[in-house]
């Protein structure tokens, strides 16, 4: 069995393909148009903490900055693990602006809003 996964690039869009024995099995391709950035991962800097909102805005490098709530911050146990079963701290316990962090975007940006 031979299998071939096949790239072609351009300026407008990248096509991937999945050839088993001579055989398309799989195609994707995504026009650079509607290219998301759901699911990327960025180093980010905070820019602006909003204690009320218990949120803060992250650079990651995107034309907008990204919106981050203390709800979706995933907390570490005493050795650096995750603990999911801790509730969120309070924002400004976690972030201050001008701290650097590891952000996975989990929506696109919409209008005039951020990811």
């Amino acid at each position: 069995m031979s299998e071939e996964i096949l790239v072609n690039i351009t300026p407008m869009e990248t096509r991937v393909a999945v050839v088993e024995n001579g055989a398309t099995q799989d195609i994707h391709i995504e026009r650079a148009i509607n290219r998301g950035i759901v699911g990327n991962i960025y180093a980010g800097k905070v820019v602006r903490v909003l204690p009320g909102m218990q949120a803060a805005f992250v650079d990651i490098g995107e034309e907008r900055t990204s919106f981050i709530h203390a709800s979706d911050i995933i907390p570490l146990d005493a050795r650096g693990r995750e603990d999911r079963n801790r509730a969120p701290a309070d924002i400004t316990q976690q972030l201050h602006e001008g701290k650097k962090l590891i952000v996975q975007v989990t929506r696109d940006p919409i209008g005039s809003k951020g990811a």
